[in-house]
């Protein structure tokens, strides 16, 4: 069986996020967390991928080399002057570890998927485009519910 990674609510990202003062870093994370997107698709992302206008990030050649456009996302707008991030794969990887110890970069694309499924109420198939899987299985294995949050669900259902 294979170990899913560790995800963190909103909660707990924006915390680690005050202890970063340098923009770019911040928006790498943000990236990762709020977009969903992997370290290759952050460390690729140039200014002309950015479809303001129309509200679009283009992830060109994705995981299976696949191109895909995601909505930008209200937290990361600002953020989006400072690309291209010009930093490496280890890089990210050693940021990680200094502002989130417990955590893998990739990490923060379960958080995130996690996040939308639990948090923003958004459907399995939305969070599926969002993410650029083909299959929706795959994505299953992208959303998880914490103990409270699972809690939280059956007593609302059982109240209501």
């Amino acid at each position: 069986m294979r170990k899913l990674p560790k995800t963190i609510s909103e909660e707990e990202f924006l915390e680690g996020l005050k202890k970063i003062t340098k923009p770019k870093i911040k928006l790498t994370f943000m990236l990762g967390f709020y977009q969903c997107m992997r370290v290759s698709e952050v460390i690729n992302l140039e200014k002309e991928d950015v479809d303001k206008g129309r509200g679009f990030l283009h992830i060109k050649a994705g995981k299976g080399n696949k191109d895909r456009d995601i909505p930008i996302m209200p937290p990361v707008k600002y953020g989006l002057k400072y690309l291209p991030i010009k930093i490496t794969r280890q890089a990210i990887h050693k940021q990680t570890k200094k502002y989130f110890p417990n955590l893998h970069f990739h990490s923060f694309r379960h958080s995130g998927a996690s996040f939308y499924l639990n948090d923003k109420k958004l459907d399995i198939r939305q969070i599926q485009e969002l993410l650029g899987h083909s299959r929706l299985d795959t994505t299953q294995i992208y959303t998880h519910i914490s103990p409270s949050q699972l809690k939280n669900a059956f007593e609302d259902a059982w109240n209501t």
